[in-house]
């Protein structure tokens, strides 16, 4: 057993709920194809409520009445103290502003999204459903000694989808933090999701998702998500506004 594995009932006991979750759009270039997206000139981003969050074990991901729902895997960065104008220069800084990471998959109501882009819409209800962000346990610092060089993967049953370097980001942590902060106060304990690889795609209730970190060609074990999709059985079922 790993030194920093946590028991499921020891992290749902202590885990601190961020404020809030930043996530970071459109942050590797093939992504930012496959969608037929404009690559931006500066970083992009959204956030996801705290109430979306699975912790590891606390599946399924439900998929609501008439959503396409999308997996998108990403590498979140845990902040430890409270930033607000931060300097992008400051490379040591940044990481000595995080406290951990936690690999994420980002799901998202691809339809629900693209009507919001469509008609100039938020994009809040696509992305902030309930069970829409399953979280691997804590990944402690000293696991991961750059961000910018780890490996990303994700599986629907047992199927590759997603796999590639964190280093193919096009805006870098320092980076990302520097513009976020500059706009709104990262608390510690907030998740900044730094974006996914191309590959993303669809899930159906009775598929299982498989989510990895790898550092060095190894796979941090203990980071891993495999949660179920599951249909909702609530009265909600999407339509176009």
């Amino acid at each position: 057993m790993s030194a920093f594995r946590p028991s499921l009932a020891r992290m749902a006991a202590t885990f601190r709920a961020p404020s809030k979750i930043v996530c970071v759009g459109r942050n590797y270039a093939a992504h930012v194809k496959e969608l037929n997206n404009v690559r931006p000139k500066q970083p992009f981003y959204f956030l996801k409520p705290p109430s979306s969050i699975v912790l590891p074990g606390a599946g399924p991901v439900v998929r609501p009445k008439g959503v396409d729902a999308h997996f998108e895997v990403e590498l979140g960065v845990v902040i430890g103290k409270q930033l607000r104008d931060f300097d992008a220069s400051d490379e040591k800084g940044a990481l000595d502003a995080i406290e951990s990471y936690v690999l994420a998959i980002d799901m998202t109501g691809r339809n629900v999204q693209n009507e919001a882009k469509n008609k100039g819409l938020p994009w809040d209800i696509a992305k902030g459903y309930d069970t829409f962000l399953p979280l691997g346990a804590v990944i402690p610092k000293s696991a991961i000694r750059d961000p910018h060089d780890v490996e990303l993967f994700l599986k629907v049953n047992g199927e590759t989808k997603q796999d590639a370097s964190t280093s193919l980001m096009l805006f870098r942590v320092p980076r990302l933090l520097s513009d976020i902060s500059k706009v709104m106060t990262l608390e510690p304990g907030d998740i900044v999701l730094t974006g996914t690889p191309a590959g993303v795609g669809p899930v159906v209730p009775g598929d299982v998702m498989r989510a990895g970190v790898r550092v060095g060609g190894v796979e941090l074990e203990d980071a891993k998500i495999e949660v179920p999709v599951e249909d909702s059985t609530s009265s909600y079922e999407f339509s176009e506004t």
